[in-house]
């Protein structure tokens, strides 16, 4: 690099000192998708002392709904994992990467100080503190049992493990998705539980974006400096990882989403900071969307590609994030001018434009392709990032789209009775349509008096509920009400015609 601060590798190098040092001296370091505006988040800050309050960290998004886990089919590959070498440990694998002259001396003697001291935390602690560091150590172990514990991984993996030990110790039980942050850090850190504390590549690339658009840049300079050293090389790729469990993905796996909302922020600071070092860590970042599933994120396509929420899922398409991945490959493929990047935005902007089609059930989103219907949250967030892609690229298949889901939000779902005779002393079911997510009412009425109320939540598409018949013949009032999930009322009205039981056969009869 011929300006600018130094290399991300050399950026690491200095980080791991400062880790190792800092550990040994003061006994502890101190320290979804990207709304057009941050919002602000409540986090939970613990000091060097060891003492939590919280707090409104503004350049933070607001944390999405936790995304659904992939399905079983989705992460069948990942289970299929070759087993783990017996042989290895943690142990022996730090003392491999010594041995092969891959780390110092001094790294190695400072991560197994940090290591054996988490491990002597974690007998001390009792209960859900005990659990939760326990959990971020089994995730450690794991990346060394299967042989991913590369140089480039450490500085990540082991300031993960001593959050998770400063956390555990002192700090208040965390419930899920609930964000924290340190003294003297800019870096996010999300509870899953189980896990422990982990760094959300996503949340902290979100709140650059946030710093970014508030004019904060001596924050967001601080921010991106931490994040800098804690990239690890997968293939010829910078990426920033997830280091820990989720169904069925096993850590270290990462993300097209975050990945482009990284190289966006990057691209953003390079052009803010005059700082060339970060649109370099960029470009290093970009090789991950031409690899393939499970190391990197893309699915080729007839059309050209797609690219993944989960490395290791690559058959679960998710609209919101393959949108918001190519939001991000368009901003960064503008400020650099890499033509890279603008053929990567292509292939992926050729599929999503048939793929945003397939969302549309014509009366609500799905959140992927061939899956259920969205949540509000997703829906809304599916909207607002078709609406930035629209306003990048006019492409009418986004734009339109993005106004077909904000009139969804308003429309009231359609209701019908599909099921018209039954039958007078018997079960029965009773079908009815609705045209999206909604809590359906159903209430069968003769006259005055009412022989059926009941109601649940249901996906679009033809239902039934059981209806114990009675013996009088007639007609029968069948209303339907149904509430989305946007609040909007749909009803619908019918009558079901109650007939003569069948008539049984006599004793003797042939049958």
């Amino acid at each position: 690099m011929a300006a600018g601060r130094a290399s991300v590798a050399s950026v690491r190098v200095a980080s791991l000192r400062g880790l190792v040092c800092a550990s040994i001296v003061a006994g502890g370091l101190v320290g979804t998708a990207v709304p057009t505006a941050a919002a602000g988040e409540r986090v939970l800050v613990m000091d060097r002392a060891g003492h939590v309050r919280a707090r409104l960290d503004r350049a933070l998004p607001p944390a999405a709904e936790p995304a659904p886990a992939p399905a079983r089919a989705a992460v069948a590959a990942a289970r299929r994992r070759p087993r783990a070498h017996p042989a290895r440990t943690l142990r022996s694998e730090l003392r491999r990467l010594l041995a092969s002259g891959q780390i110092e001396r001094e790294a190695y003697d400072g991560y197994r100080l940090l290591f054996d001291r988490a491990l002597r935390t974690a007998r001390r602690l009792r209960g859900t503190r005990r659990a939760e560091l326990l959990g971020a150590i089994a995730n450690l172990h794991d990346v060394a049992a299967r042989g991913a514990l590369t140089p480039s991984r450490l500085p990540g993996l082991f300031l993960t493990l001593e959050r998770n030990r400063e956390w555990w110790s002192t700090g208040p039980l965390l419930s899920y998705g609930q964000r924290v942050e340190f003294a003297g850090s800019q870096i996010v850190w999300e509870h899953y539980p189980g896990e422990g504390i982990a760094i959300q590549p996503l949340g902290n690339f979100g709140k650059a974006n946030g710093l970014w658009q508030a004019h904060d840049d001596a924050g967001l300079r601080a921010l991106l400096d931490e994040l800098l050293p804690l990239a690890a090389r997968r293939g010829p790729a910078l990426a920033w990882e997830y280091d820990f469990d989720f169904a069925g993905g096993a850590p270290p796996w990462t993300s097209a989403m975050s990945q482009a909302t990284a190289i966006q922020a990057l691209a953003r600071a390079t052009q803010r900071l005059g700082d060339p070092a970060y649109l370099d860590a960029a470009r290093q970042a970009l090789p991950l969307f031409q690899l393939g599933s499970p190391l990197g994120v893309r699915v080729p396509t007839d059309a050209g590609a797609r690219y993944l929420l989960y490395s290791y899922a690559p058959s679960q398409i998710v609209f919101n994030a393959f949108v918001q991945t190519l939001v991000g490959l368009y901003d960064y493929a503008q400020i650099s001018g890499d033509a890279g990047a603008w053929r990567l935005f292509r292939a992926g902007d050729r599929q999503a434009r048939r793929d945003v089609l397939a969302a549309d059930t014509g009366a609500w989103s799905l959140y992927q392709l061939g899956g259920a219907e969205s949540s509000l949250s997703y829906h809304e967030l599916l909207r607002d990032v078709l609406r930035n892609l629209c306003a990048r690229t006019g492409a009418p298949a986004y734009c339109a789209t993005a106004s077909s889901f904000s009139e969804d939000l308003r429309e009231p779902p359609a209701l019908a009775v599909v099921t018209h005779r039954v039958r007078a002393r018997q079960e029965a079911l009773v079908r009815f349509r609705v045209s999206k997510v909604s809590r359906v009412g159903m209430t069968i009425r003769l006259g005055e008096r009412t022989v059926l109320s009941t109601s649940a939540t249901v996906e679009r598409g033809t239902h039934a509920y059981a209806w114990d018949v009675p013996a009088r013949r007639g007609f029968y009032e069948v209303t339907l009400a149904g509430t989305d999930l946007a609040g909007n009322v749909g009803r619908g009205a019918d009558v079901i015609e109650v007939l003569k039981p069948r008539r049984r056969p006599h004793r003797g009869a042939r049958a």
